[in-house]
């Protein structure tokens, strides 16, 4: 009698027709099958210490360069801890499928809780706000196809993630194979009278700015943005998510973010503002306290996400990179480079003077940073204030070399997110604080034993540090924000890693930096310090209210 083939190894052989290599989870009693199945595939499986971490390092994965993010996890609350992990890559884009198991089938019956390990009460449920779609597999027969359609929505423009629940007893059952995956469905594409409208308003324009952001990156429009903003002599400046799709010395190319005045004078300059994947959501516009621009055109792949926030006069529905190259292709050049160049230049300056003014210790790290990080290097930075700094000022190489959790701003994302970096590139560096390093200190020992060649750089000011400078803005004395923190080189040596300790950004991390960065696996860097928080945090926005509690600046820390 022929050996029959299981859902688990259904679902493998799914994993591996849709080109999946790595995939990150933790076990439990009711995906053992999985597990089972992955041994004796090619896809590499590392394993973490937190479900939640899991997702993380699925998503720092497809942002750094991976295709599709797997995360695999088990019943109840194995699927529960991801949930916040999981809001972080819907609210930034990020291809991944979340598959966990679920209850047997034969256990559950309708409306009734009945208190079966690990039960729920309507597990997909939990993840309805925060995925593209959240579905139970109905049956074994089911299962391939399942993966394989749950894996092409979260593929399919507008990118997220999506859930898939198995029920355990699925996985032993007999399956049949895995179909073909269907082609991708085509994106829209704007009408001829909407290029014409556009190409009108770009002709117009004597000032005009484009703004890009994370659907610009996940459709590589690096190159179309680019020949767009060379035609008609635009700079070009990029939210959190799409920094790098220029490269800092491109003429077009803006030194920061929209948020410290010297670049937002940009935006109240322009006569016209090219949105390119962006939603301006409230964290690059700070609340929206930047004005309606004279004129907006909007290059988005759904048409409602590009129109909720900032009323377009014209919209052009489509691929980002597809709608930007139609428009590059046709518009009269007319620009002037080398006065472009002129213009950042004095920004980059001002900036620079700034800066340095504020924090010579950020400005310190800043340099080290850019000139000690390598190119090939992914650069994954917490919800820390040396995180909000490089956020907003770190000159990113690359695509996709660079991933910050905002997002949903989620702390605890820095260290398990380069887990999944440092499987998609050369190497990972890491930048968090103690408090965040807290929340996932386990992923260390995932380093030590998958031998990842990622750079730990913990900033420690012994506590919360973004919190506890808003506690002394209000006239407050900290309360709840200074922390207890073991010694973190001692720690890293507990899990075999090389670490070690200086004293602010001066000499001594650079030199420490650079041997972190020559180590062939994973290192640990510790730098006791204290930054001020920079002015891309709500605390110091300079339009409209100030100290805005939903925001980066008020949730993150040290």
């Amino acid at each position: 009698m022929p050996q029959r083939t299981t859902g688990a190894e259904r679902i493998v052989e799914a994993l591996d027709q849709l080109g999946v290599t790595v995939a990150f989870g933790l076990p439990g009693v009711h995906n053992l099958a999985i597990w089972q199945a992955l041994s004796r595939s090619k896809i590499r499986l590392i394993g973490v210490r937190h479900e939640q971490t899991a997702v993380y390092a699925a998503d720092g994965y497809v942002r750094t360069g991976g295709n599709l993010g797997v995360a695999l996890v088990t019943t109840g609350p194995g699927a529960a801890n991801t949930l916040a992990a999981t809001g972080e890559a819907w609210v930034s884009g990020s291809p991944l499928v979340v598959l966990a198991t679920e209850i047997s089938s034969h256990l559950r019956r309708p409306g009734a809780y009945r208190g079966a390990l690990h039960e729920t009460r309507d597990q997909a449920g939990m993840f309805t706000p925060v995925v593209k779609r959240a579905e139970t597999a109905t049956s074994p027969e089911s299962l391939p196809a399942d993966v394989l359609a749950a894996a092409e929505l979260a593929l399919s423009a507008p990118t997220a993630p999506v859930y898939l629940g198995i029920p355990t007893d699925f996985l032993s059952a007999p399956a049949p194979p895995a179909r073909d995956s269907a082609p991708d469905a085509r994106p829209p594409v704007p009408d001829e009278a909407r290029i014409q409208a556009a190409l009108e308003l770009l002709h117009a324009a004597e000032a005009p700015l484009i703004v890009a952001g994370g659907g610009a990156l996940r459709a590589n429009a690096g190159p179309a943005v680019a020949a767009l903003a060379e035609r008609v002599g635009a700079p070009v400046a990029t939210t959190y998510m799409a920094k790098g799709l220029l490269p800092p010395q491109h003429p077009c190319a803006v030194p920061a973010t929209l948020h410290p005045p010297e670049v937002g004078a940009l935006w109240d300059e322009a006569d016209l503002v090219i949105a390119i994947g962006t939603d301006f959501d409230g964290m690059s516009t700070q609340n929206w306290a930047l004005p309606k621009p004279a004129r907006l055109l909007v290059i988005n792949i759904d048409e409602q996400d590009g129109a909720k926030n900032y009323p377009p006069d014209l919209i052009l529905a489509g691929d980002a990179g597809e709608v930007t190259t139609l428009l590059s292709e046709r518009v009269a050049p007319r620009a002037n480079l080398d006065l472009t160049r002129q213009r950042l230049d004095g920004v980059r300056r001002k900036l620079r003077d700034a800066i340095a003014d504020d924090d010579p210790g950020a400005m310190a790290f800043l340099d080290a940073m850019a000139e000690l990080v390598p190119d090939s290097a992914a650069l994954i930075a917490d919800m820390c204030i040396p995180g909000y700094w490089l956020a907003g000022f770190h000159p990113v190489a690359r695509p996709r070399a660079f991933a910050y959790p905002m997002g949903w701003g989620t702390l605890g994302f820095g260290l398990p997110a380069s887990v999944g970096a440092a499987t998609a590139n050369d190497r990972a560096v890491c930048v968090c604080g103690d408090g965040g390093l807290l929340f996932a200190c386990g992923e260390l020992a995932t380093l030590a034993q998958e031998r990842l060649p990622v750079a730990v750089i913990v900033v420690d000011d012994g506590g919360y540090g973004m919190l506890r400078f808003d506690q002394l803005r209000a006239g407050a004395e900290p309360f709840g924000v200074d922390l207890e923190t073991p010694d973190f080189v001692a720690l890293a040596n507990s899990f075999g890693l090389p670490a070690s300790r200086v004293d602010g950004f001066g000499r001594a991390f650079r030199k420490q930096l650079s041997e972190c960065l020559r180590t062939q696996g994973p290192s640990v860097l510790v730098v006791r310090a204290r930054l001020r928080p920079p002015p891309n945090t709500s605390p110091r926005w300079y339009r409209g209210p100030q100290g805005d509690d939903s925001s980066n600046g008020s949730t993150g820390e040290p």
